[in-house]
């Protein structure tokens, strides 16, 4: 089969598999390790040999890393440092020396040990930030500390790979040679840094003056490769200088465009070394021993799992948010697949050993969506009690206002009232926001504003105007319901993710909506028009006129938002009317098939 046809062996293998894969939200990753198995010698053979393509497919991985790099910017990392510290180190710590030690005490060599303790004690990145971002969960307690683990673990793969070359080291070690190759070493990492500050940026300015993307793209990838070479040629690992590369360019401001020209090469090469690596795999030994591959799967997850639900609540995480933190990363990672590979090539870790290892981080992978979900209804249980709790005892005296919904929306309106001395009580119903709010020193109380004794509880009947700022629509919509049907005499003052959203809030009875978007986007014109040459003060008569102006024409539009004929016409007919009164009040004539505004739909 020439190259030809091994291409399109691989890439409809990739098209077809890793989109079922995807689909079924198991992940990408996983999807290049099946692609592979099926077209290599134990699938249907469509590609007998797995090494050439390895070659070529490193290169993914060192465009991987450079990646990786460009994103830690030092300010970040310093942001979050002591999670990334405390928390990351002593997961890869703890969990490295528990594999370790179990690998010793079954006869393993102790640098075979040593490697199977540093490469399963990472996750997938990949995987994990995945999940979370679908669910929505990135940015939740469990989120971040998942997400700072991860983080460290990224870092610490340069070291590892740093000091895989010396464990494959045989005999002894001549000391007069091995300061040379450190001096060598250190040397060139010198002059990586400061060809990084002194070289690289001034050369990426002179090609972008070119304007020519095909042309940047050509020294992006030059960059990469170059100091990738540059660390081969004294020993060290290619990843360490493409890294390198990466954090040098971190505040460049060159760094979103690197990145933009990189990652299609990056996603392309890397997912063919999966697809390789899936070659690779012995799935005879799956057949043959599969009691044998599954305990090793589960086992590293109940290990893996145990540690960092410890690590977790040590780190004064609930225990629902413990167990997501160990469901969400307890799986082995893309990287053992890379250390794995390194590793034989040295001689570290033979072939036996590396295809067991793949294919129970393989099955680790695939089990983590189940574990996930799982940890989600097990969440849910743990949460019961916290419902018990639900309604705070309430001891505010005669408040004037009633704040539902304290998130950064609800939050500004209080430092607003608190700086006037108005008094008011604050009610969210998340409770991990509640937790995250006082400890800034906010007084906020947990409960449900759907629930018509917790309003009475809060002084509603006594209260002048209630601030309705819930995110979710269906509940802030059951929330105005509620409080106009109970107390008439309470006005409310209500936030709209939408237009719609805010016609829905007017059939509620609402006194007041404000679209959460259109002012700032009002405000954002306003200065635009400014920069575009008009004086301040006429921009910001037009920019209130056109506010004044729409917000008339959502009340208007509110009698027949269900009628769509009706409200577009009437949208029409408001472009013209628009139109013509910025004519009238500048004297300037605007073709109106030149100019077109677009009914917003913040």
């Amino acid at each position: 089969m020439d190259f030809l046809q091994h291409a399109i062996v691989f890439l409809f293998a990739a098209v077809i598999v890793v989109t079922i894969f995807k689909k079924l939200g198991l992940g990408t990753v996983l999807g290049y390790l099946v692609a592979g198995a099926c077209i290599g010698p134990w699938g249907f053979g469509f590609v007998p040999e797995a090494s050439d393509i390895l070659h070529i497919a490193e290169l993914g991985v060192i465009l991987l890393l450079f990646l990786i790099g460009l994103e830690l910017q030092p300010a970040r990392l310093w942001l979050l440092r002591k999670p990334i510290l405390v928390l990351g180190s002593a997961q890869f710590l703890v969990t490295g020396a528990a594999i370790f030690g179990i690998a010793t005490l079954l006869g393993f060599d102790w640098r075979t040990g040593l490697v199977l303790g540093m490469c399963l004690s990472l996750s997938s990145t990949a995987f994990a930030i995945q999940l979370l971002s679908e669910k929505n969960h990135l940015f939740s307690v469990h989120g971040r500390n998942a997400f700072s683990i991860l983080l460290f673990q990224d870092l610490i793969v340069i070291p590892i790979l740093v000091l895989l070359p010396l464990l494959g080291q045989q005999g002894e070690i001549d000391p007069q040679s091995s300061l040379i190759e450190t001096a060598k070493a250190i040397g060139m990492v010198t002059v990586v840094i400061i060809a990084g500050h002194y070289l690289i940026r001034p050369v990426l300015r002179f090609v972008a003056l070119a304007k020519n993307p095909e042309l940047f793209s050509a020294a992006s990838l030059l960059v990469v490769f170059g100091t990738a070479s540059l660390m081969y040629a004294v020993g060290l690992s290619m990843a360490l200088g493409a890294f390198l590369a990466g954090v040098l360019l971190a505040d460049s401001e060159f760094r979103n465009e690197l990145e933009a020209n990189i990652e299609p090469f990056k996603g392309l090469l890397l997912g063919l070394f999966f697809m390789a690596v899936g070659m690779s795999m012995d799935l005879g030994l799956a057949i043959n021993k599969p009691l044998l591959i599954i305990g090793l799967a589960l086992g590293l997850l109940s290990l893996k799992g145990v540690i960092l639900f410890v690590l977790a609540k040590s780190a004064k995480l609930t225990n629902a948010s413990a167990i997501q933190v160990a469901a969400v990363i307890a799986q082995g990672g893309e990287f053992a697949f890379i250390i794995l590979y390194q590793a034989n090539g040295l001689a570290i870790v033979n072939q036996s050993i590396q295809s067991s290892v793949i294919l129970a981080v393989t099955i680790s992978m695939a089990l983590t969506p189940l574990l996930y979900a799982l940890s989600q209804v097990v969440q849910q249980r743990l949460q019961k009690p916290v419902s018990q709790r639900e309604f705070d005892d309430i001891h505010d005296d005669e408040p004037r206002i009633i704040i539902s919904g304290f998130g950064r929306f609800g939050q500004i309106i209080a430092r607003i009232l608190k700086i006037k001395k108005f008094r008011f009580t604050a009610l969210e119903s998340n409770f991990e926001q509640v937790d995250f709010v006082r400890k800034f020193g906010n007084k906020v109380y947990l409960g449900d504003a759907t629930r018509l004794e917790l309003l009475r509880a809060a002084g509603a009947e006594r209260a002048e105007i209630f601030i309705l700022s819930i995110v979710n629509q269906e509940t802030s919509i059951k929330v105005a319901a509620t409080v106009k049907k109970h107390f008439p005499n309470l006005k409310i003052f209500a936030r709209a993710r939408n237009r719609q959203h805010a016609y829905r809030l007017l059939d509620a009875g609402v006194d007041y909506v404000i679209r959460e978007t259109f002012l700032s986007a009002v405000e954002l014109s306003r200065k635009l028009l400014e920069t575009l040459g008009i004086e301040p003060g006429e921009a910001n008569n037009i920019t209130q006129r056109f506010q004044a102006y729409d917000e008339q024409l959502l009340q208007k539009q509110h009698a027949i938002y269900h009628d769509e004929a009706q409200v577009i016409a009437s949208a029409k007919q408001a472009i013209v009317e628009l139109q013509n009164l910025f004519e009238e009040d500048s004297g300037n004539t605007i073709e109106s098939n030149d100019t077109r505004l677009d009914q917003d739909t913040a």
